[in-house]
């Protein structure tokens, strides 16, 4: 961040987070207890929540219902989907996403985390750090989400034992350290019964940190974006010609990072032509700056061409283009991807058409060892490629903005998401193979 961008952007009152853990690590019923203990649940939804733990002969709401709402989910007493909700308490406001447990649903979890500034890892107290927990901090880790919190949940069916959490912290503390995950906060919690969650619990007078709450209100969240260089994808050109405003052209888009302000040199890419920004309409009233992530329109001093998909950035700090994407990829279809895959990449606001030139790599996360060229990934895959793009794309490295350096790979004939990418993050991968060539028009 710039020293000239406002001081508000250094703090916000909204933080994303996400639950994660094994399945029965109780994920859905923490989240169930988060609103109901902070009175976000609505009257209507508890009672629908009661009546139907009533009906299966439980003396008590089961909480994890609140999240739990398709009907296999319920019937097989696990998490499918990834369940978002919102609340708010007197001091922050929140965006959550209870993620699945089980292995097949890894990639929920990525889509989940994609977007967090904070991951809450569940483990059972009776097992310990276990394979999936491990699998969702490398997770975590490679998204690059800046907090974690490990909840040590179910203490009370371990006697609230000290030296049980204390063991568990350590491992799991030492194996997050170890992936370059930058903060871990241990909790250790009853999310059944309600210790340390919203409440301190009564129990557990050996522990002084924070609730589970507490922490999440507290917790010092910057947002990687608003530290990062301005940026704004074009999504969509404005020309009303009114006789009031007849030459008004305007280019329209959310700021994907940073700040623009009026007399700003800019550049649009991926052409590289250069200007200035001469006004900035925000809710249809000019003023002197934005940032993210508000949603704008630019005017340009100079008449020059741009469309949707470009970018626009300081002129200062424009990121390089490039056709050749080296990334590190979740995949997330059913379909495989191969190498020669003929594929889209949509960056921001654009979208190209792209090979598949190499899979350098398939991480797996059982024992964080690499697969070398295994020519596809399957679904819940993690790995390295290398693609190539038909135009040049100006994209920032992940590790620089979790925005702008994503992205996303999708079947040209039928529009499926295949694969979630972040530009630049690796992971210790081979030599990569000499790139695989195509004859059917897409070898750019």
């Amino acid at each position: 961040m710039t020293s000239t961008t406002p001081e508000v952007l250094r703090e916000t009152t909204l933080l994303r987070f996400a639950t994660a853990g094994s399945v029965d690590d109780g994920k859905s019923t923490l989240v169930g207890r988060l609103l109901h203990d902070s009175k976000s649940v609505l009257t209507d939804q508890l009672e629908a929540v009661q009546r139907v733990s009533a009906s299966r002969g439980q003396d008590t709401p089961d909480l994890a219902l609140l999240t739990d709402g398709l009907r296999a989910e319920r019937e097989q007493g696990i998490t499918i989907d990834v369940a978002y909700r919102y609340f708010a308490t007197p001091r922050r406001r929140f965006i959550l996403a209870d993620t699945p447990g089980h292995v097949q649903y890894t990639r929920n979890m990525v889509t989940g985390a994609s977007t967090a500034e904070l991951t809450v890892i569940l483990v059972d107290a009776r097992n310990g750090v276990v394979e999936q927990t491990r699998r969702h901090a490398a997770i975590a880790a490679l998204l690059r989400v800046p907090h974690a919190v490990l909840a040590v949940n179910k203490m009370d069916l371990v006697g609230y034992q000290e030296s049980v959490f204390a063991a568990i912290a350590e491992e799991f503390t030492a194996y997050a350290t170890e992936l370059g995950v930058p903060e871990v906060t241990a909790i250790p919690i009853s999310a059944l019964v309600g210790d340390n969650v919203v409440e301190p619990s009564a129990h557990m007078d050996w522990y002084g940190g924070p609730t589970v709450l507490e922490h999440l209100e507290t917790v010092p969240v910057s947002h990687d974006l608003a530290h990062c260089h301005a940026r704004l994808p074009v999504q969509y050109v404005i020309r009303p010609q009114t006789a009031e405003h007849p030459d008004y052209r305007g280019y329209a888009g959310q700021i994907a990072a940073g700040t623009f302000r009026v007399g700003d040199p800019v550049t649009v890419l991926p052409s590289g032509r250069t200007t200035r920004v001469s006004g900035i309409d925000l809710l249809g009233e000019p003023v002197e700056a934005a940032w993210t992530p508000q949603s704008v329109t630019l005017l340009l001093e100079d008449d020059i061409d741009v469309s949707r998909g470009d970018l626009v950035v300081p002129t200062q700090d424009a990121p390089a283009t490039t056709q050749d994407v080296e990334a590190t990829v979740c995949h997330v279809a059913d379909q495989p991807l191969t190498v020669g895959h003929r594929v889209l990449l949509k960056h921001g606001t654009r979208t190209v058409k792209a090979i598949v030139k190499d899979i350098p790599a398939r991480l797996t996360l059982d024992d964080l060892s690499l697969h070398p060229h295994p020519g596809r990934l399957v679904a819940n895959d993690i790995g390295r490629v290398k693609i190539r793009t038909a135009e040049p794309l100006p994209a920032d490295s992940y590790a620089d903005s979790r925005r702008t350096g994503s992205f996303i790979l999708i079947d040209p004939g039928d529009g499926t998401t295949l694969t979630a990418g972040m530009v630049g993050e690796s992971f210790a991968a081979p030599e990569p193979v000499a790139d695989a060539g195509d004859d059917d028009g897409w070898d750019f």
